[in-house]
């Protein structure tokens, strides 16, 4: 694993942009297209913002998945992540090779149906973020670590959909879903590489059981230390509970690690 600290958000997720440009030119050059996951939610406003002012990306060539979205939440609905991304990521690129989650009509076909397009080729690379509650995607604790399937229904516990009340998605926690379609653990696992985005103190404690504890589905982040490619993007406020010992221990040789008291 590879931890890059940096001092605020805005440096964060430009640092986390232009890695994931490069990967995105290294997998389409390679390989003449990439297929990608993206996540949502408002820890990946700021990288999207970045990613997106970026020119030299193709994205005619980048095919596009995402993580999750609530069932029974229309488009139009301001906490859509269908909206999100289409207002985010593809209205702004012209990217035109995506599979939506629709979690307002029959969420077995859905689940099948995009399940089965995602697993016809190995993902290349998965953005990702981790919840306040230690979640990926929407698997929050304890999270499912033996399912095979690529996306799975899901209960959204309290402190997740607390969350979404906390960034401003609804106004009231009586008005957040209780079910999403998810992707699974597994499925996110496969990713050949990983890139997760992760700003703010509101994340601190799950980043610190993220990285200081044991693979557990208790803290269902904890399993990217199974991951053989992945990179981690924080800013300090969201570093700011790990110890020294931990900053220290991913300085090992092919860690990029900066001080978060650092200034460019």
């Amino acid at each position: 694993m590879q931890l890059r600290l940096e001092p605020d958000r805005r440096a964060m997720s430009a640092a986390a942009a232009q890695h994931a440009a490069a990967s995105l030119r290294r997998i389409i050059n390679s390989a003449g297209k990439a297929r990608t996951v993206f996540a949502t939610g408002a820890s990946q406003l700021e990288f999207l913002d970045e990613l997106t002012s970026l020119k030299e990306i193709d994205w005619a060539r980048v095919e596009l998945f995402h993580l999750d979205e609530y069932v029974g939440i229309p488009e139009s609905h301001p906490a859509s992540f269908r909206r999100y991304l289409r207002e985010n990521l593809i209205d702004k690129t012209g990217l035109r090779n995506y599979h939506f989650l629709d979690g307002t009509v029959r969420v077995d076909d859905v689940i099948r149906d995009v399940g089965r397009e995602l697993t016809s080729a190995p993902i290349d690379l998965m953005f990702a973020g981790i919840g306040e509650n230690g979640h990926l995607a929407f698997n929050d604790p304890p999270a499912d670590f033996d399912t095979t399937d690529p996306y799975i229904l899901v209960h959204l516990d309290e402190a997740c959909r607390q969350q979404q009340v906390g960034e401003g998605w609804f106004a009231r926690i009586e008005d957040v879903p209780t079910r999403a379609i998810s992707m699974s653990v597994r499925q996110m696992m496969k990713a050949e590489e990983l890139l997760l985005i992760v700003p703010d103190a509101r994340k601190a404690l799950a980043v610190k059981a993220t990285l200081e504890g044991e693979v557990t589905p208790l803290v269902p982040a904890s399993i990217i230390h199974t991951h053989p490619n992945v990179t981690l993007y924080l800013d300090q406020p969201a570093a700011s509970k790990l110890s020294k010992e931990t900053i220290e221990s991913f300085a090992a040789p092919g860690s990029v690690v900066r001080d978060p008291g650092s200034r460019r």
